[in-house]
């Protein structure tokens, strides 16, 4: 079985290699003619991305919460990050996402350029007091243009079932925003872990949390956000209802896992 799940996750590298050396080239021509699309142009990569995660190697995703979304407002998404995964999923889960990512990403050949023409906000992680300043700076015009900020607190890609301090840019980012914050749990580790080559086949499950409201001082929202995170994952054990599978013709309902 081994051999088997090694074999897939090389055709998924192999694949994903190639969808980005094509598209990544292509968007050149994006950049050029229609920087309008430049959005689009990423959720067709993130979706076709996803759809190679499923078909080669076994890996479904698995949404709750999706009420809780506020439609094509502003929202701040707080998301655990176990993986390379969760930086691909709310590209097609909101209508304009916006990641807060490290600076270093927008430096990639190909990939970099298109990330900054997709609305993208760059974040210097050694860079103190400026870096959140431009931080701030940066979402306000997000937030301005209705975009969906998708930030990860714990600051980097942690192991499932680690736990570590959160950042507190999430608490600046919401009292100078005046938006609620909605925590999202995910188990995107035990298919894709840190850094592996190896895709386990499975479920990905994805779950948002109810919306903290704004005014919170900051050790108390960062405090609510941990305590949304472990009432999902409590709430997933349980096997709640999904509202939505990622990437598969399956329905809400239909019985299949």
């Amino acid at each position: 079985m081994i051999v088997v799940t090694v074999i897939r996750a090389a055709l998924f590298n192999l694949y994903f290699l190639l969808l980005t050396l094509v598209m990544g080239l292509a968007a050149f021509w994006v950049r050029l003619a229609a920087p309008r699309h430049a959005l689009g142009y990423a959720k067709a990569w993130a979706g076709s991305t996803l759809w190679g995660l499923r078909v080669l190697c076994g890996i479904r995703v698995e949404v709750r919460g999706l009420h809780h979304l506020p439609g094509a407002g502003p929202v701040l998404i707080a998301s655990q990050h176990q993986s390379a995964f969760d930086t691909l999923v709310w590209m097609n889960l909101v209508p304009r996402p916006s990641y807060v990512m490290k600076r270093e990403l927008t430096r990639l050949p190909l990939v970099g350029p298109m990330l900054l023409l997709a609305g993208m906000i760059p974040l210097e992680r050694e860079g103190g007091a400026r870096a959140l300043r431009l931080l701030m700076g940066e979402t306000a015009r997000a937030i301005a243009d209705r975009r969906q900020i998708v930030i990860f607190p714990e600051g980097t890609r942690v192991g499932s079932g680690q736990v570590v301090p959160l950042q507190p840019g999430i608490a600046a980012l919401a009292a100078q925003s005046g938006l609620p914050v909605l925590p999202v749990a995910t188990d995107s580790g035990l298919c894709w872990s840190r850094r592996a080559f190896i895709k386990r086949p499975g479920t990905i499950h994805v779950d948002i949390a109810p919306p903290i409201p704004p005014g919170l001082r900051r050790g108390a929202l960062l405090a609510a956000i941990r305590a949304g995170w472990e009432a999902s994952e409590r709430c997933r054990n349980g096997d709640q209802a999904v509202d939505k599978v990622v990437g598969s013709a399956t329905r809400i309902g239909d019985g299949q896992a």
